[in-house]
């Protein structure tokens, strides 16, 4: 089972699972790399750094607090040999990160600012486009669709082709759990993933520790989702994921092991 796991560094103090874990004034800007160094030993095969929370409500943060919270942190993460993607939402940002080493872009917004697609296109970078209904602040206020599989498909497929026409060659495509869907479209959208293979790129998940989990299992603070982000790991594999954005990454290593070799003993 040929599945990478992304290490996620939440930076921003007010992230919805480890906010102000990472970001705070006692946090030394080597513990970040250390954390990051860490998730690499754990079985990552990068780390995803963000500067900006989007959870649902989360607020915007400017151009210079982003640069301030990612860029040094990046820096120090690449010295190490780490191979980085950077969260963002902001073009400037991503321009400065991939001067900074960074190799992905991860944009919540799905590319939609043409100047997101031309920054990582001039630098040869890769991207993770994902769909997402609004923005942070209002996504969660209209999750009503006539067909939510086939909204997703259209917006990644539309996206996906402008990147590959501006040259981007390196493209992985994330439905968005959690970003405008309820929790049982959630579950659907995994369940469903199989329907997404069409795009023709490698399919990117994170479901690690979101509150979908809590709407399907009854409420529970964030860092006891980790039995329901095993379990999303599980379905979204199955279904086709090759790439999991993960909180966890000892624990979902070693979920996967055994569950391909439970499932290839049968």
């Amino acid at each position: 089972m040929d599945v990478q796991l992304v290490g996620i560094l939440n930076l921003s103090p007010d992230s919805f699972s480890d906010g102000g874990l990472y970001a705070g004034a006692g946090q030394s800007l080597q513990a970040r790399v250390d954390r990051a160094c860490r998730l690499v030993e754990e079985g990552a095969s990068w780390v995803d750094i963000g500067g900006e929370s989007t959870r649902p409500g989360a607020r915007p943060v400017s151009v210079t607090e982003e640069l301030d919270r990612v860029i040094p942190v990046l820096e120090g993460v690449v010295a190490q040999g780490i191979r980085v993607s950077v969260d963002t939402r902001k073009a400037e940002v991503a321009r400065a990160a991939l001067d900074a080493g960074a190799q992905v872009i991860n944009d919540v917004s799905g590319f939609e600012d043409v100047e997101m697609v031309q920054a990582v296109a001039v630098a040869g970078a890769g991207a993770v486009v994902m769909h997402m209904r609004g923005v942070p602040q209002t996504m969660q206020q209209n999750t009503k669709y006539g067909d939510m599989l086939g909204e997703v498909r259209d917006t990644l497929s539309t996206r996906i082709d402008r990147l590959r026409q501006a040259g981007v060659r390196q493209i992985w495509a994330d439905p968005g759990i959690g970003f405008g869907k309820s929790a049982r479209q959630c579950a659907e959208l995994i369940a469903r993933l199989a329907e997404l293979q069409g795009l023709g790129v490698p399919l990117y998940v994170g479901a690690s520790r979101k509150s979908f989990i809590s709407g399907v299992a009854g409420p529970m603070p964030t860092h006891e989702r980790l039995p329901g982000s095993l379990a999303a790991a599980g379905a979204a594999v199955l279904a086709g994921a090759q790439v999991l954005r993960v909180h966890d990454v000892a624990e979902t290593r070693q979920f996967l092991r055994v569950f391909a070799a439970c499932r290839g003993a049968v």
